[in-house]
């Protein structure tokens, strides 16, 4: 009975966590990662296994999105081409690191992502593309190089970066950048963390199927609940979840 329970509370916590990622465009890890710390793992096998299992986010956010046609495909190649070295590299580098200065550093950043979209009103309320020739490519691959080194090493919150890179150098809307992220993050980014990790670090596989069940269902409902909104609300919820990620970083 106990182990029962066990699985419905990852469950509950994995669809909680994905639903507000799916919505926002990142932060599943401000919710999730803590608390399979708190549930008994170390940092390193909880990160690991929270890894593997967000990538159902990823897959179920696909899903919902395919249906509506928000996906723009040079941005998604250019995302996963990009950041997915990014990943592999941050991943093995967290393994030999202390990540606590980088944790710290990283919610600082966090905070005045949310800063610099509440003072920018007008910010990815309606899409502009721009910076599509190849130089605005290259410069916007080397910007999702660096997320990706942080989504492989820390996890928490990269996603927000992407989303919020997507809106200011390609000129994207909040709704369609959020759709890109998840696709190419928690499906691509997610997924190449996820062998990485399984890889070269311990994994809690017990605790797998209930988290990417979850995961799964919060990716496609958050999805859907981001598909039905209007940018703005899209918009407040992103400089709220990255306010959050922001001082739960430097909180420790």
């Amino acid at each position: 009975m106990v182990e029962y329970t066990e699985h419905l509370v990852l469950f509950l916590i994995a669809v909680v966590a994905n639903w507000f990622s799916a919505l926002a465009g990142g932060g599943a890890g401000l919710i999730q990662l803590p608390i399979l710390i708190f549930m008994g793992l170390p940092f390193s096998l909880a990160l690991a296994t929270h890894k593997i299992a967000t990538v159902a986010l990823g897959l179920g956010a696909t899903v919902r999105h395919l249906r509506e046609g928000h996906l723009d495909k040079l941005i998604l190649l250019v995302i996963f081409l990009a950041g997915a070295p990014g990943v592999i590299m941050g991943a093995l580098f967290i393994l030999d690191v202390d990540g606590r200065q980088a944790e710290i550093a990283l919610g600082i950043l966090t905070l005045m992502l949310s800063l610099y979209s509440w003072f920018r009103p007008e910010l990815g309320l309606a899409t502009e593309n721009k910076h599509r020739d190849f130089v605005g490519l290259l410069i916007g691959a080397l910007g999702l190089f660096v997320i990706g080194f942080a989504n492989g090493a820390l996890s928490a919150g990269s996603g927000l970066f992407v989303t919020l890179w997507l809106v200011y150098w390609f000129g994207l809307e909040y709704k369609l950048a959020v759709a890109q992220t998840l696709v190419a993050v928690g499906l691509g980014w997610n997924g190449t963390g996820a062998v990485t990790m399984g890889a070269v670090a311990e994994v809690k596989w017990d605790w797998i199927p209930a988290l990417i069940a979850g995961s799964l269902v919060g990716g496609y409902l958050g999805a859907h609940t981001s598909i039905q909104s209007g940018n703005l609300l899209i918009k407040r919820l992103y400089e709220v979840i990255t306010l959050l990620v922001g001082i739960k970083l430097l909180w420790g």
